[in-house]
């Protein structure tokens, strides 16, 4: 049984001017001759997006959209009209947002954050800036420690909220963000704290001493890329510390700690200094 808006594995069945059909168990589904691979056969399998053309029609590409129903993407408005926009998706067909599922009036070339849904009324893919009812923390998937995959979803007086493996809401608080975000971003991180009426706090990186390790490295690789010397140290102002490695000052403190241990870096009066060995 083929799936709408999702990858597919099927075979070619017959092949046409216009391209091959493929096997869904019924009439076929053409692939379209532009994104037929070179060589493909009748028997063959091939790996395909299913979505609908401009006319209702199950369709398959190879091209490879931003977002497959589901997921929640970024995406750009293409063209506005009465009842809704058109987002591009990276498909020919740009996927249509009724003007009832935005938060607000949208702009050509301005940018969304949306979920891919199937529309109930027509049965086509869509999109819908109103994320809150896909949302939920009343019965959790992750627990603290875990890694996760975030999408930046809006900003609050404390950070920023973020989505948690497309399915429950965290907060990334200030003192936690080392770079610059923007609504849309994407990036792993773990479940710092999971708080009465499962409220779930956030970070960016992984947990513990592994997001240490990772930084130790980059710091090596960062000293080996200056000469063996960095003008940096414990007292070099956060800011300073960030803007070079990107990693907060504490991060920072315990990865230079445990390169002193290892015997790998020293520490001058004005900097670290790689050790040669």
């Amino acid at each position: 049984m083929v799936k709408m808006g999702e990858y597919n594995v099927m075979k070619v069945i017959k092949e046409k001017s216009m391209g091959v059909f493929l096997d869904d168990g019924d009439a076929g589904i053409l692939l379209p001759k532009r994104f037929v691979p070179h060589g493909t056969k009748i028997g063959d399998e091939l790996t395909v997006f299913l979505y609908h053309d401009g006319e209702d029609r199950p369709i398959a590409t190879t091209q490879k959209p931003l977002g497959k129903l589901g997921d929640v993407v970024k995406l750009k408005a293409v063209s506005v009209t009465n009842q809704g926009a058109f987002l591009d998706w990276g498909l020919m067909k740009d996927l249509f947002i009724p003007k009832s599922k935005m938060k607000n009036y949208m702009i050509p070339n301005g940018e969304y954050l949306v979920k891919i849904v199937m529309d109930e009324k027509t049965g086509r893919l869509a999109a819908t800036e109103k994320l809150e009812a896909f949302l939920s923390n009343e019965h959790l998937t992750v627990k603290e420690k875990d890694i996760v995959d975030l999408i930046v979803y809006r900003r609050t007086d404390i950070g920023y909220e973020v989505i948690i493996n497309n399915i429950h809401k965290g907060i990334l608080h200030h003192n936690e963000i080392y770079r610059n975000i923007a609504i849309g971003d994407r990036f792993q991180g773990f479940i710092k704290n999971i708080l009465p009426e499962n409220k779930i706090d956030v970070t960016a990186g992984k947990p513990g001493y592994n997001r240490v390790e990772d930084e130790t490295e980059k710091i090596i690789r960062l000293l080996n890329e200056n000469d063996g010397y960095l003008p940096y140290h414990d007292k070099s102002s956060p800011e300073d510390i960030y803007s070079f490695f990107a990693m907060s000052k504490k991060t920072f403190k315990m990865a230079t700690g445990n390169l002193y241990k290892q015997q790998r870096i020293t520490f001058t009066k004005t900097g670290i200094q790689l050790i040669e060995k």
